[in-house]
């Protein structure tokens, strides 16, 4: 498989990439037997790398989404193989390929409390979720068949990366126990991404209407992790995309919150996250 050329960089320093990720992937089997982690180029309207496992499952589509990256080629690089280092699977630099990466649906969960959301959000949150329905769900059709195959790739994803975690310190505490209340928190956002709300979103006559909400990750000044929804109080006639009276938060504002309370509190990635619900904003929540 050939490598690609990496966007921004001379050639002698995507040699050296290439020569450090040779040497991460000797002595590991052949991707066509075990499968390999993917770290995919940025694309237009993407910016960052992102990281994908392939399965060599039978049928279509056997590439699937786990992670975003960084702009940078040997940060992503660096990522990922601290990541996936203890696994057996290679780790390839591909470009994105449309065909093959765009989710058909095989992998977006269609019942329960993760109705909606696809395997990979639920991996990030909940992997004991995914464990369940990759051995214990009982498929009916063909195509939860392959919805339960996809699980079982993404459940040794989690397998793969708790091998890391169990090789390191974990990183953080969390704002306090599930259930609890926790008040006069100061966050600064890191990450931002905006997702249509399944459970409000209808049409209207002919119009559809998407209610849109951003998901927020977030630290504190100890470096804490926490992360929020902020629903639309209003409508939008463009899936994904917020109404024009909605704030848009963005990555570095600092968020004042006045009350809220822990949903759930979990570890991903080495990182103790903190989940909350019921926000309430300071009169002033921005800084």
């Amino acid at each position: 498989m050939a490598n690609p050329l990496l966007p921004g960089l001379a050639w002698h320093e995507q040699e050296k990439l290439y020569t450090r990720l040779r040497q991460y992937n000797e002595g590991r089997p052949s991707y066509k037997e075990t499968g390999a982690y993917l770290v995919v180029l940025p694309r237009p309207g993407h910016s960052n790398y992102t990281l994908w496992i392939y399965s060599p499952l039978p049928g279509r589509q056997s590439i699937f989404y786990l992670h975003e990256l960084a702009p940078d080629a040997e940060e992503s690089l660096r990522m990922a193989s601290s990541w996936c280092y203890y696994s057996s699977r290679r780790l390839l630099v591909v470009e994105y390929n449309a065909k093959h990466m765009q989710s058909r649906g095989d992998d977006l969960v269609s019942f329960g409390k993760y109705r909606g959301h696809f395997l990979h959000e639920v991996l990030a949150v909940d992997p004991a979720y995914v464990a369940w329905i990759a051995f214990k769900f009982t498929p009916r059709i063909p195509k939860q068949e392959r919805f339960v195959a996809i699980a079982r790739i993404y459940h040794s994803v989690h397998l793969d990366f708790q091998q890391q975690r169990n090789r390191q310190g974990i990183q953080g505490h969390f704002l306090g126990k599930e259930g609890e209340s926790v008040k006069d928190l100061t966050l600064t956002i890191t990450k931002v991404c905006t997702e249509d709300d399944p459970y409000r979103t209808q049409v209207q006559g002919n119009t559809p209407c998407f209610y849109v909400r951003q998901v927020l990750w977030l630290k504190d000044a100890a470096g804490n992790c926490a992360t929020f929804r902020v629903a639309a109080h209003t409508p939008s006639h463009e899936s994904g995309v917020l109404p024009a009276l909605e704030h848009p938060f963005r990555p570095g504002e600092i968020v004042q919150v006045k009350s809220a309370r822990i949903s759930r509190t979990y570890i991903t990635k080495n990182v103790r996250w903190t989940r909350l619900t019921y926000v309430k904003f300071q009169r002033n929540r921005l800084v």
